[in-house]
């Protein structure tokens, strides 16, 4: 959670004794996530004990002590105390957007689109659409199947933090493939102009196999040339070599 002191200290004061010392501070400042989770806050202290405090929360000042109550009464029943801390709380929310604007940089996610072992399923393929090291947080990720939104089979994780202020989500869809199908993984990101749109061709099983099948049949044809060749250049040397020797 970030801290932001938006004013000096609302009093700072030491009071020294011949055997002790006192030491009171009080502190006006915003404690936030976002403007919409924002809490203004007065507090005074003594001795690292709170006495009294102004939540915005609430909007009312509390005591924590007998005379500290008595004193947060009287100023809960002044309405210019209360319409003070309310400008001190719209004030707070303004810096707040300032600084959240200036913080406010996006990094664009790494997409990688791939090919995963479909276990316990009852479809036989299934695909992972990984975005990794973006920020903000906040990102949607949405499966296309020839251009119309997928919403069954589709599962994801939550948005997971690298450790380096970066973030990184998975989503997965579980398919029976179609032959010419077109299954895409669409991203939206406050780091992206648009969305993002990464395709995935479709081979099935059966396809891949007569690749390979065609690939071995070249590569055993081309084998069987290159010993049929290797056999007839040693037999036509044999043959160069010989010397006839007349019959008596």
């Amino acid at each position: 959670m970030w801290i932001y002191r938006l004013f000096p200290p609302l009093c700072l004061l030491l009071l020294f004794a011949k055997t002790d010392a006192l030491f009171g501070h009080g502190f006006i400042r915003c404690l936030f996530t976002s403007l919409e989770d924002l809490v203004y806050l007065e507090q005074v202290y003594m001795n690292k004990e709170l006495l009294l405090q102004f939540n915005s929360t609430s909007g009312r000042y509390t005591g924590y002590t007998e005379q500290t109550i008595q004193i947060a009464d009287g100023l809960n029943q002044n309405s210019s105390f209360l319409r003070e801390a309310k400008k001190n709380e719209e004030k707070c929310r303004t810096h707040m957007k300032w600084i959240l604007e200036d913080l406010s940089g996006t990094v664009e996610p790494y997409v990688r689109l791939r090919s995963v072992e479909a276990v316990g399923s009852t479809h036989p393929s299934m695909l992972a659409c990984s975005a990794y090291s973006f920020y903000p947080k906040r990102i949607r990720m949405t499966w296309l199947r020839n251009g119309q939104e997928a919403t069954s089979d589709v599962s994801s994780t939550e948005e997971l933090p690298d450790g380096n202020w970066l973030y990184q989500i998975h989503s997965y869809l579980e398919f029976t493939p179609r032959p010419g199908e077109k299954i895409s993984c669409m991203v939206e990101h406050a780091s992206l102009k648009q969305p993002e749109i990464y395709d995935w061709e479709a081979v099935t099983d059966e396809s891949e196999r007569n690749k390979m099948a065609v690939g071995a049949a070249g590569l055993l044809l081309g084998l069987v040339f290159f010993l049929t060749g290797l056999i007839y250049f040693r037999c036509k040397k044999n043959a160069a070599g010989r010397v006839l020797v007349p019959q008596s």
